[in-house]
C-alpha cells in the first residue's frame, strides 16, 4: 500500500505561504500517483485562493485535473482566483458545457476581466450561452471603455427605498445576501434608480426595526462615474477607507459598485504595469514569467533597439573627440563611471517623480518647484560624489595627472544635476504630451544622461587640459 504524503506540522501552524506550497507539492505528487481520492479530500479544507494559487504552481497538464476535484460551487470560486492565462488555458481544454457552467456563474466584473482576455470570438460564443440576467450584465460592463470604472464594476449590490422600514430591510438584504457581492454597504435608490444616500450594515443592524431607511441614512457620500479612470477608483477608496464606492451614470442613476477586493487586483496591475514601464519593457497583463521566449523577446527588443540606434549618437561624439582621448587615454577610463552614475541619479528622480504623481503627492509643490528641488538634490548629491571622484582618481588611477581627475570630478557635478532635471522634468514633459510617463521617461533619460554626460566630459577635459597646458 502506497502511502499517502502528510504534512509533518498541523496545518494551523503554518504560514500561508507554507501552506501553498504544501498543498501544491501534496496535489503534484498524488496526481502523478493517480490517487484521486486522496487529492480531492486534501482540497476540502483550503481557501479557494489558496487552492488557485496551488494549481498555478502545477504543469499545465495537471491543472485541468486538479481543478475537476472541486465541487462546481468551490470550482467557480477558485476559477475566479485564478491568473488570467491559466483561466484561459482552462477554457480551451474543458468541454464547452464545463465552461458555461464556471463562467455563467462567476460574478459579472470577474466574468468581464476574463472575457477581456478570450479572442472575440470565444466570448461570442460564451455570451450566447448565458443564462438571460447574466448576459445582460456582462453585456452592460462589456459596453463600457476598459480600465474604467464601469468596466470594473459589479451590478451585484443591495439597494434600499427611503421607506423601508429597518425590519423590511434586513430581511431583503438575508433574500439577496447570496447574490450580491457584499452586504456591508448598503445603498438608497430613488423610483428612478437616482442613488440618493448610503449606510452601512452596522447603521442598520443598530437602528430599531419600526425605524425607516430615510431616518438613518447618510446624504452625505461618495459616488464615481462610469467614465472615472480605475486608478482615481483605486485612489478615492484609498482616501475614504471604503469598503466599496457606488457607481453612478451621466444621470447620476445606481449602476453598479465597486469594491475594495476588486481595487486591489487593479493596484497590483497597474504597480506591475508601472515597474515593467521603468525598465523600458511592454506590459499587457499577462503574467510575464508564464508567456513564450518569443513573446518576452518581443516585449523587450523595442525600447532596447530605440537605446542601441540613440546611443550610436555617443559613439559619433567619441569619435570626433578622439583626438584628445588619443592624447590623454586616461579619459577613457572614467566614461562609463559618469554616464552610469548619471543614469542612476536620473532614475532615482524620475521613479520619485513619477510615485508622486502616481499618489498625488507632489501636485500641491507644482512642476516647477518639484524641477527645482530636484536640481538642487543633483547639485549636492554632485558635490559629494565629485569631490569624492576626484581624491580616488588622482590618487588611485590616474595619480599624477590632477587635471583629469578634476576634470572626471566637475563633469559628475554637471552629470548629476543634469539627470536630476532630466529625470524630474521629462515624466511632467510626457503627461503634457498624454503619454505614459513612466514608459518614456526611463529609456529617454538613460539616452539623453549618456549622449550629454559625455558631450560635457570631454569638452571640459578639454577646456582644463588646455588651461593646465597653458600654465
Amino acid at each position: 500500500m502506497t502511502e499517502n504524503p502528510q504534512p509533518s506540522v498541523p496545518l494551523s501552524t503554518m504560514s500561508r505561504k507554507e501552506l501553498r506550497e504544501l498543498v501544491r507539492s501534496q496535489l503534484q505528487v498524488l496526481l502523478e500517483r493517480r490517487d484521486l481520492q486522496t487529492a480531492k479530500a486534501i482540497l476540502v479544507p483550503v481557501q479557494p485562493a489558496d487552492i488557485a494559487e496551488a494549481i498555478e504552481g502545477l504543469p499545465e497538464t495537471m491543472q485541468v485535473i486538479a481543478f475537476r476535484l472541486l465541487s462546481k460551487d468551490e470550482a467557480i470560486k477558485v476559477y475566479e482566483q485564478l491568473d488570467s492565462s491559466v483561466q484561459q488555458s482552462l477554457c480551451e481544454k474543458f468541454k464547452r458545457q464545463e465552461v458555461i457552467d464556471i463562467v455563467d456563474k462567476m460574478s459579472p466584473d470577474d466574468r468581464a476581466r476574463l472575457f477581456d482576455e478570450l479572442p472575440a470570438a470565444v466570448v461570442r460564443r460564451l455570451v450566447a450561452e448565458l443564462s438571460l440576467s447574466e448576459r445582460q450584465a456582462t453585456a452592460l460592463l462589456l459596453g463600457y471603455e476598459a480600465d474604467t470604472a464601469g468596466r470594473i464594476m459589479t451590478p451585484e449590490y443591495i439597494s434600499l427605498k427611503e421607506e423601508y422600514t429597518v425590519g423590511e430591510s434586513l430581511e431583503r438584504i438575508r433574500s439577496l445576501a447570496h447574490v450580491t457581492e457584499t452586504v456591508y454597504s448598503l445603498y438608497v435608490t430613488d423610483s428612478d434608480r437616482h442613488l440618493i444616500g448610503i449606510l452601512s450594515l452596522r447603521d442598520l443592524v443598530t437602528a430599531q426595526l419600526n425605524q425607516t431607511v430615510g431616518e438613518i441614512l447618510s446624504r452625505d457620500f461618495v459616488s464615481v462615474q462610469t467614465d472615472t479612470d480605475q486608478e482615481e477608483v483605486a485612489r478615492i477608496i484609498k482616501r475614504y477607507d471604503f469598503l466599496a464606492v457606488p457607481v453612478v451614470d451621466s444621470e447620476k442613476r445606481l449602476v453598479g459598485i465597486i469594491t475594495v477586493d476588486d481595487i486591489l487586483d487593479i493596484l497590483e496591475k497597474e504597480t506591475t504595469k508601472d515597474i515593467y514601464a521603468l525598465g523600458g519593457l511592454q506590459a499587457d497583463g499577462d503574467n510575464y514569467f508564464q508567456v513564450s521566449l518569443l513573446t518576452v523577446a518581443r516585449r523587450r527588443v523595442v525600447w532596447l533597439l530605440v537605446l542601441l540606434v540613440t546611443n550610436s549618437i555617443t559613439a559619433s561624439i567619441l569619435k570626433t573627440q578622439r583626438d584628445i582621448l588619443q592624447d590623454v587615454v586616461a579619459l577613457s577610463f572614467f566614461i562609463p563611471l559618469l554616464t552610469g552614475t548619471g543614469g542612476n541619479v536620473g532614475a532615482q528622480s524620475s521613479t520619485v517623480v513619477i510615485r508622486g504623481m502616481n499618489t498625488d503627492e507632489i501636485w500641491s509643490l507644482g512642476s516647477f518647484q518639484v524641477i527645482r528641488r530636484e536640481a538642487m538634490a543633483g547639485a549636492l548629491l554632485g558635490l559629494v560624489l565629485g569631490t569624492l571622484a576626484t581624491i580616488w582618481a588622482s590618487v588611485f588611477i590616474v595619480p599624477g595627472q590632477i587635471a583629469v581627475a578634476i576634470a572626471v570630478g566637475m563633469s559628475l557635478l554637471a552629470i548629476s544635476m543634469l539627470a536630476s532635471v532630466a529625470g524630474s522634468a521629462l515624466p511632467f514633459l510626457f503627461r503634457s504630451l498624454k503619454l505614459d510617463p513612466t514608459l518614456m521617461s526611463a529609456p529617454f533619460i538613460t539616452t539623453a544622461v549618456d549622449v550629454l554626460g559625455v558631450l560635457i566630459y570631454l569638452n571640459l577635459a578639454r577646456m582644463i587640459l588646455q588651461s593646465n597646458s597653458l600654465n
